[in-house]
């Protein structure tokens, strides 16, 4: 195998950079065998450490058409291939970096970072051999197979591995153009009223700052409300469970124009019920300068939908009473309309407001979820729900009494 390469440096590494074709991956690039330890355990901890995420690869490879990926950092040892370099000029500049890898004879290679895409190539060729002239970077090292060489190399492993950081949801949120929810959340904050100007703030994480006096919520929390909204669209286009592997691997892929425009308008329809059966969020729409101070305050708390931790769980319990009752939107906000959003009164203080310290309790989603279907209609809950909600709010307000009176204190 002979390929053309960039020679460069780094630190007191040579490395050579060049590209394979997935049938040169499939046919010289081995897992990690005796490279990196002796020890049989040792050896199998490495191989355990390549999970099931390759077959998600493998069906980004085969679907997605504008498939793309990393280089791979490759280790070569044995023997090293021998590196034929070109003299090259332009401009007047002469360089010797550009050459010729040549792998002459039975050098043995195996990926330091990229062991997944490996294993997702191999299985995308299996599955449908058409891929194997696709190109994928790579960046060539060398290892010894000495102990020197293995700690070396070990080590340039863990590196690569410990400071390579997942896509942050941030980002996902702006830019993913495949992730049918991230899309139509753009939609909605640059389009829909209720999300559009300062109603919704970016911050890090889910909280609003406490300086914030114009924002329903934050970008993330939307995000992830979206989600939950997604999945019960996915259980009625498909009619599969929705469970969280099913959702993250449709996300992956972009689908139709047409599905997504199902979405959106899946999503539109639940918030337009939202924002004009809810009177304190149709009110907080006609407020143009500091709307969210009736609603989010320092003193009192506020209204249990303008925190983050209050809006998830009263979409999820919105969600699960229109699964399970099999009423429409509007239905369930005209009745949720009816209940007590202030998080300084029961049954919210002590379970996401403390009255002493005038601050937000955390943890408390589940209950908080629990609380809304039980003030909506408590015949809603099933199976051991209502003795969860027993048993967790009493233990939020201290309740000592007989458990099954405990719910009277709302």
């Amino acid at each position: 195998m002979k390929i053309p390469a960039l020679r460069s440096k780094i630190g007191d590494w040579d490395y050579y950079v060049t590209t394979l074709t997935f049938e040169q991956v499939r046919q010289y690039v081995s897992k990690i065998d005796d490279q990196l330890h002796k020890s049989d355990s040792l050896k199998d901890l490495i191989q355990r450490s390549i999970t099931n995420n390759f077959l998600s690869i493998k069906d980004y490879i085969i679907n997605q058409p504008s498939v793309f990926f990393n280089s791979l950092v490759l280790a070569v040892y044995d023997d090293y291939p021998n590196w034929q370099e070109i003299e090259f000029k332009y401009d007047g500049i002469e360089t010797y970096k550009m050459g010729l890898l040549d792998f002459s004879s039975n050098h043995k290679i195996f990926p330091v970072d990229g062991q997944h895409r490996v294993e997702g190539i191999k299985a995308a060729l299996r599955e449908n051999p058409e891929f194997k002239n696709h190109q994928i970077a790579a960046i060539f090292i060398g290892h010894k197979n000495d102990i020197e060489g293995k700690q070396r190399t070990r080590r340039l492993f863990t590196t690569l591995n410990r400071y390579a950081k997942p896509v942050k949801l941030d980002d996902i949120i702006a830019l993913d153009e495949d992730d049918s929810v991230a899309i139509v959340t753009r939609h909605m904050l640059e389009e829909y009223d209720l999300f559009t100007d300062k109603r919704v703030i970016y911050s890090k994480q889910k909280a609003i700052p406490t300086n914030n006096k114009d924002a329903l919520t934050s970008i993330i929390t939307l995000y992830q409300a979206n989600v939950e909204l997604f999945s019960v669209y996915y259980e009625k286009k498909f009619e599969k469970k929705p469970t969280k592997n099913r959702v993250s691997e449709y996300l992956k892929f972009r689908p139709s124009e047409e599905e997504i425009e199902e979405f959106k308008i899946f999503c539109i329809q639940y918030w337009d019920s939202f924002k004009s059966k809810l009177s304190f969020i149709t009110e907080y729409l006609t407020l143009d300068v500091n709307a969210a101070v009736p609603y989010r305050n320092n003193e009192t708390g506020g209204n249990l939908l303008f925190r983050p931790i209050g809006l998830l769980p009263f979409l999820k319990a919105s969600l699960t009473i229109h699964k399970r009752e099999e009423k429409t939107f509007n239905e369930i906000f005209e009745r949720f309309n009816n209940i007590n959003y202030a998080i300084d009164t029961p049954p919210w203080q002590y379970v996401v407001w403390n009255p002493i310290e005038n601050k937000m309790i955390m943890n408390a989603s589940s209950l908080t979820y629990l609380l809304l279907i039980y003030l909506y209609d408590s015949k809603i809950l099933q199976g051991n729900e209502l003795q969860k909600l027993k048993e967790g709010y009493a233990s939020k307000i201290s309740y000592e009494q007989n458990l099954d009176d405990v719910l009277n204190e709302i």
